[in-house]
């Protein structure tokens, strides 16, 4: 999953951006409001974690001209503004929700992984694709209940064919997903990462399929559903 950051105070970008790829996310951070106006104009993101008062452009300025091009990634807006006309504007400007500052990064984690689950029509953290499962919000793949070990970017790699399962993933949405803009990775990169994937899949029976001239893509089962648990309220 990639996010876009949007945060000019240096120390607090530095420490979302650091934790929120513990989390297994791919950010990109823009430090100032044209800065990330060009990248939501030229970039594919499934969520923006937005500031307001940024240099260049103000918060709402950009959240409105992402709007006007009628793209409907979700836009998490996090700043210090708490007055209730603040609140309003962003939320009458198409933010999918509204933060205060300071707060806790678990919790900015929380709001994401639930607006990543409505924007994919996924209700739940869990998503089985037998014999593994996936645990959206610990970020954990498991094998007849115990863990299957994969690295962060083996595990954004499945992530990303199980949210389109039946769907062919090209290769250039694979790097979306799972590079930024400080570890740029090339097509050569992600054969590497789904070479290790694939190995691994195999040994529990799992056959990525490669269709030629377009991706990657992970067959339907009938029994491949999310499991409707840990909802958000």
């Amino acid at each position: 999953m990639r996010i876009l950051l949007v945060e000019d105070d240096v120390i607090l970008g530095n420490a979302t951006s650091i934790y929120l790829r513990n989390c297994g996310y791919v950010i990109d951070w823009a430090k100032d409001g044209k800065q990330a106006d060009l990248a939501l104009h030229d970039g594919v993101y499934d969520a923006v974690v937005l500031d307001l008062g940024l240099p260049k452009m103000d918060g709402l300025a950009v959240l409105k001209r992402l709007r006007a091009r009628k793209e409907q990634t979700s836009v998490i807006i996090l700043t210090a503004r708490d007055s209730l006309e603040d609140r309003i504007a962003g939320l009458d400007l198409g933010a999918d929700d509204y933060l205060i500052k300071p707060i806790k990064l678990a919790e900015l984690a929380a709001r994401i992984r639930a607006q990543l689950r409505r924007q994919h029509a996924v209700l739940a953290s869990i998503i089985e694709y037998p014999p593994l499962t996936l645990n959206t919000k610990d970020r954990l793949v498991t094998y007849q209940n115990q863990p299957f070990p994969l690295s962060p970017r083996e595990l954004s790699l499945l992530e990303t064919l199980l949210l389109r399962v039946g769907k062919v993933v090209t290769k250039e949405s694979l790097i979306e997903n799972i590079s930024d803009w400080d570890d740029s990775l090339g097509k050569n990169a992600i054969e590497v990462y789904m070479h290790r994937l694939r190995k691994k899949l195999l040994s529990v029976g799992i056959e990525v399929r490669t269709v030629r001239g377009l991706g990657y893509m992970l067959d339907l089962q009938e029994n491949t559903n999310p499991v409707n648990s840990d909802i958000d309220q």
